[in-house]
C-alpha cells in the first residue's frame, strides 16, 4: 500500500513525496527549459550591445528569479501565486519589443518599461474577477493551440541545432535531435510505473551522453565561472519613455492572456478540471509582480512556460513539492554560476528532440479545449477566424507595413498577439444566440 502511494504522490498536487524521487521530476522541469530560459536574454543583450560579462551577469539573475517565481506560484504569497504547478522563465513574447526599444533606447528602457508594465499587469491580476470574463473559454482555448503553433518552431529550430548557428540543419544535429526523440518515446512505451513519466529526463540524458562522444558538448563556459556569486541590484539604472512603456503593457497584456491559456490548460491536462478564477487571477498576479522584481535584478520580463505546462500535460505529474525541487535548482543555479554553466551545455538539438513532441502536446491540449467548449457555429468562427488571421498573416509579416513601427512591432510576426486580439473582437462582437436563425 505505502508503495501505492509514494507512486500515486506524483500524479497528486499536495502529496507528500520522497526528496530522492522528487528531484528527477523537478530536474526533468528544469532541463526542458533551461536553453529556452537563457536564450531570449543573449538574444536582447546582442542588440543591445552588452558585455559577455553583463550577459552572463542576466542569465545568471534570470535563473535566480525563475526559480523564486516558481515557488511563488506553487506557494503562494497573499493572492499571488496560483497554487498549480506552474514553471517560470524567460518569456520569448518580449523578445521583439525588447530588441526594438533596447536598440532605440538602450537595455536601461528595457528595464524600466519592464518595471512598469509588470506593475500593471501584477495589479491587472489581482482585479482579475472584474475583466477576466471576456476572456471567454473559447478565447482561452484558442489561444493555447495558438501558443502550442508558434512554439512548433522554436521546436524545429533547437532540433536543427539552434537557429543562428553554424551548424544549422547538419547531419549530426539531425542524428542527435532524431536519437533524443527515439528515446524518449521508447521510454515512454516499455517504462513501467511512474517511470514512464521521467522519458523526458531519459531522452536527455542519453541525448547528452551522445553529444559528449560526438564532440557536440561545449565546457568553453567553464574558463571564467566563479564557485558562487550573488546577483547584482539594479545593475542598469532603468530609464522610463512614454512609448516604450506603452509598447510593453501591450506585450505584457498579450503575456496575462497566454497565461490565462496555460493556466487553463495545465488544470484542464494535468488535473483533468477547469481552472478557477482564484487560480487564474494568482497567476497573472505572479507573473506581473515577479517581472517587476526581475527587472531590479537587470532581466527581462517572468512568465509561465508553456514548455512546462506541455511537459505536465504528456507526463500528468503535478506534485507541488517535486516541481518545487526544480525551483531550488534554479534559485542554486542563480548562486553558484557553475550549476548553471554546466546546463548551459546542453546541445539544442538535445533539447529539440525532447520539445517537439511536448509543443505538440500543447497543440493538442489547445484543440481539446476547444472540444469541451463545443463545436457550435459561434464556437466555430471564433476559433476558425482567429486562429487562420493569427498563423496566416504572421507568416507574411510584410503585410502590416501599412502600419506604424508600433504596431508592427507587437502584432507582425507575434501570431499569439494576432490570435489573443481576433479572438476577443469576436467573442464580443458576435450574437450569443447564432444557432437560434439556423
Amino acid at each position: 500500500m505505502g508503495k501505492e502511494t509514494s507512486t500515486d504522490a506524483i500524479y497528486s498536487l499536495d502529496a507528500k513525496m520522497n526528496l530522492l524521487k522528487a528531484v528527477p521530476f523537478g530536474l526533468q522541469h528544469i532541463l526542458a527549459m533551461f536553453v529556452a530560459n537563457i536564450t531570449p536574454i543573449i538574444i536582447v543583450a546582442g542588440v543591445c550591445g552588452l558585455t559577455a560579462q553583463n550577459t552572463a551577469m542576466i542569465i545568471q539573475s534570470a535563473m535566480l528569479i525563475a526559480g523564486i517565481g516558481t515557488l511563488v506560484q506553487l506557494f503562494p504569497l497573499w493572492k499571488i501565486g496560483s497554487r498549480l504547478p506552474i514553471v517560470m522563465g524567460i518569456s520569448f513574447t518580449f523578445v521583439s519589443i525588447a530588441c526594438v526599444i533596447g536598440g532605440r533606447y538602450g537595455y536601461g528602457a528595457v528595464m524600466g518599461a519592464v518595471l512598469v508594465g509588470g506593475l500593471i499587469e501584477g495589479i491587472l491580476g489581482l482585479f482579475a474577477k472584474y475583466w477576466i470574463k471576456i476572456v471567454a473559454p473559447i478565447v482561452a482555448s484558442t489561444v493555447v493551440t495558438a501558443i502550442g503553433f508558434s512554439l512548433l518552431v522554436v521546436g524545429a529550430n533547437s532540433f536543427a541545432g539552434g537557429q543562428g548557428s553554424a551548424d544549422f540543419g547538419s547531419a549530426k544535429n539531425w542524428i542527435l535531435g532524431s536519437v533524443t526523440l527515439l528515446c524518449c518515446i521508447l521510454f515512454n512505451i516499455f517504462a513501467k510505473g511512474f517511470l514512464k513519466q521521467l522519458s523526458v529526463l531519459f531522452g536527455l540524458v542519453v541525448g547528452y551522453i551522445l553529444a559528449l562522444c560526438m564532440g557536440m558538448v561545449d565546457f568553453s563556459a567553464f574558463s571564467d565561472v566563479s564557485i558562487i556569486a550573488v546577483p547584482h541590484l539594479i545593475p542598469f539604472k532603468p530609464e522610463f519613455h512614454a512609448d516604450a512603456i506603452i509598447a510593453f503593457v501591450l506585450i505584457f497584456l498579450v503575456s496575462a492572456t497566454e497565461t490565462i491559456g496555460d493556466t487553463s490548460a495545465l488544470a484542464s491536462s494535468g488535473l483533468g478540471r477547469d481552472v478557477t478564477e482564484k487560480e487564474t487571477a494568482g497567476s497573472i498576479a505572479c507573473d506581473g509582480f515577479v517581472s517587476s522584481l526581475s527587472s531590479v535584478f537587470g532581466c527581462m520580463p517572468i512568465t509561465s512556460f508553456s514548455q512546462n505546462v506541455g511537459l505536465v500535460a504528456m507526463t500528468k505529474v503535478v506534485n507541488r513539492f517535486a516541481i518545487a525541487t526544480g525551483a531550488v535548482i534554479m534559485i542554486l543555479a542563480g548562486l553558484f554560476p557553475a550549476v548553471g554553466a554546466l546546463l548551459a551545455t546542453l546541445p539544442d538539438a538535445v533539447l529539440g528532440g525532447c520539445t517537439i513532441m511536448m509543443f505538440g502536446t500543447i497543440v493538442i491540449s489547445g484543440l481539446q479545449m476547444i472540444g469541451k467548449c463545443g463545436f457550435t457555429q459561434r464556437n466555430i468562427t471564433i476559433a476558425a477566424l482567429s486562429l487562420s488571421i493569427g498563423l496566416g498573416f504572421t507568416q507574411v509579416p510584410d503585410m502590416f507595413n501599412l502600419f506604424p513601427e508600433l504596431v508592427r512591432t507587437v502584432f507582425a510576426e507575434n501570431c499569439v498577439a494576432v490570435v489573443f486580439i481576433i479572438s476577443i473582437i469576436l467573442n464580443l462582437v458576435l450574437p450569443k444566440n447564432m444557432e437560434a436563425d439556423k
